[in-house]
């Protein structure tokens, strides 16, 4: 139990920073998810210690988020920018030993490349009914046919990790609907000439 309960706190820890992630892509204009991927040090045998069986000690190797704006890339989602951020600096594209952290479930994109990472873990906050292909509208990650199936948490600090996506979206359609009010406005006002 005490086990779990350092899971948990490790979790959260980590989720806290993926927020701070998406509140700064936020600020760009960015859909605001931010993603982590932390990796257990390698041991002296050369292998990680696998995270299914015990609660994840490592590092952080890539931290993003969201860039799909900023850089006009359709690729541009957290996910993707830290699974190739971690496999650059780690030197290998299988991702054994290491956690995935992201504020919002996975895409159908992000999903096939946790699967391809090697990913051991998985760990979101918020689902996502629109596109969400972990859970919500697909279950690729629990996909027996795939050749892997990495171990998921979800809903950690679901809260949180929602309230930035819908304060963001909020704002967002406010800014669309003042626009068009001061467009309206404008194209109503006579001409003094």
């Amino acid at each position: 139990m005490a086990e779990r309960n350092d899971l948990q706190q490790l979790d959260e820890t980590y989720m806290r920073q993926a927020l701070e992630l998406a509140s700064a892509a936020a600020a760009r204009g960015e859909v605001p998810v931010g993603a982590i991927v932390i990796c257990n040090e390698i041991g002296s045998d050369g292998q990680t210690e696998g995270l299914r069986d015990s609660p994840p000690r490592g590092r952080i190797v890539a931290r993003s988020g969201n860039l799909k704006e900023s850089e006009a890339d359709p690729l541009g989602h957290a996910e993707i920018r830290v699974l190739r951020e971690a496999a650059q600096k780690l030197g290998r594209w299988r991702l054994t030993g290491c956690t995935l952290y992201v504020t919002l479930e996975p895409c159908v994109m992000c999903a096939g490349a946790i699967v391809q990472s090697r990913v051991d873990r998985v760990v979101y906050g918020a689902t996502d009914p629109k596109a969400g292909a972990v859970e919500s509208l697909y279950e690729i990650l629990k996909d027996s046919r795939l050749n892997h199936q990495p171990e998921v948490t979800a809903g950690v600090l679901a809260k949180e990790c929602a309230e930035v996506l819908s304060s963001f979206f909020s704002a967002r359609r406010t800014a669309k609907r003042d626009e068009k009010i001061h467009a309206q406005r404008t194209k109503q006002k006579p001409s003094t000439s």
